[in-house]
């Protein structure tokens, strides 16, 4: 884990597309790069940088407590490549991670010239295939503990009315104690964390790459499958013939699973605590959270729900 000459750590300011400006220009420096017209192509959890001069993704983690978790990941993109597995490669040469102006950078090679996605199918491949390695311990997995997760994000949430408040936190609870009643019935190892169409991309020879390898943490694997299922039955982003090749080539349906209620409430969940994070730095996302806290507490379908 490294830290760059650019450390202010103690001081660090709102995650705006600006102040991101800042770190990627004094990222760019300390790894003699250009960061002129780099495009911003997202800004989440992280703000994503392509590099316009040369094939460099620059991604900056919004979190500042991030560092443990991007050494992890540049640690399982290392391992991932030694298996020539199909995902994001980090840049060599560059020492990384770095901390700057508080916030963690991470260098990437990139994969592509332009944002593609591939497919639900290849992801159910990829999938399968990388729940059959088994990871050394070097890479030094944690368990995942989605309360934890849930129970963190809401401490962190700002903006949302005591009665929503309440609820969603009386919603975490209950749904706490339903899943530590779960019975998986698929194997307890190494998930990539946010298994997603977002998250696969189409790389510029064709082939299909999973990204944003943040997320590798040791648990049940209808974790990896839980997202692709909802977006589908529940948001109707992937139509019936796209899941059902997800299925038949993962070689699994958790829909079939008796958990996967308890489970989906629970991603959905995430989903909406993250969306409220997003609402200080965008009206859109601010409407999408309280509509999203509507429907989950009325019970209400939710097919109009938008994906960011």
């Amino acid at each position: 884990m490294m830290s760059g000459d650019g450390d202010t750590q103690g001081s660090v300011t709102p995650f705006t597309a600006e102040a991101a400006e800042d770190v990627l220009r004094e990222a760019c420096r300390q790894a003699g790069l250009d960061p002129a017209d780099a495009e911003l192509l997202r800004l989440g959890s992280n703000a994503v940088y392509r590099l316009a001069h040369t094939p460099v993704i620059v991604r900056i983690a919004r979190n500042p407590d991030a560092l443990l978790e991007m050494d992890r990941a540049v640690g399982v993109a290392h391992w991932l490549a030694e298996h020539d597995f199909p995902a994001a490669r980090v840049l060599p040469g560059v020492r990384q991670p770095l901390v700057i102006g508080g916030r963690v950078v991470t260098y990437w090679e990139s994969a592509q010239d332009r944002e593609e996605y591939a497919t639900v199918t290849e992801l159910g491949d990829l999938l399968r295939r990388l729940h059959w390695l088994e990871e050394p311990q070097s890479l030094g997995l944690p368990y995942y503990d989605p309360m934890a997760k849930v129970t963190a994000s809401l401490g962190e949430l700002n903006g949302v009315t005591d009665d929503d408040r309440t609820f969603l936190e009386e919603r975490a609870e209950k749904l706490g104690k339903e899943y530590d009643r779960l019975d998986f019935v698929l194997p307890f190892g190494m998930i990539h964390g946010d298994a997603s169409i977002g998250n696969i991309l189409r790389h510029r020879n064709g082939q299909a790459i999973l990204s944003d390898l943040d997320g590798f943490t040791l648990a049940p694997r209808e974790w990896d499958l839980i997202q692709t299922a909802i977006f589908y039955d529940r948001y109707g982003w992937h139509d019936r013939s796209q899941y059902e090749g997800f299925v038949h080539h993962y070689g699994f349906d958790v829909m079939n699973w008796p958990g996967y209620k308890v489970l989906g409430d629970i991603r959905e969940l995430m989903m909406t605590l993250w969306m409220g994070h997003q609402g200080a730095a965008s009206e859109k996302a601010a409407e999408e959270f309280t509509h999203r806290v509507a429907e989950i507490r009325s019970g209400d379908r939710r097919h109009d729900w938008q994906p960011f």
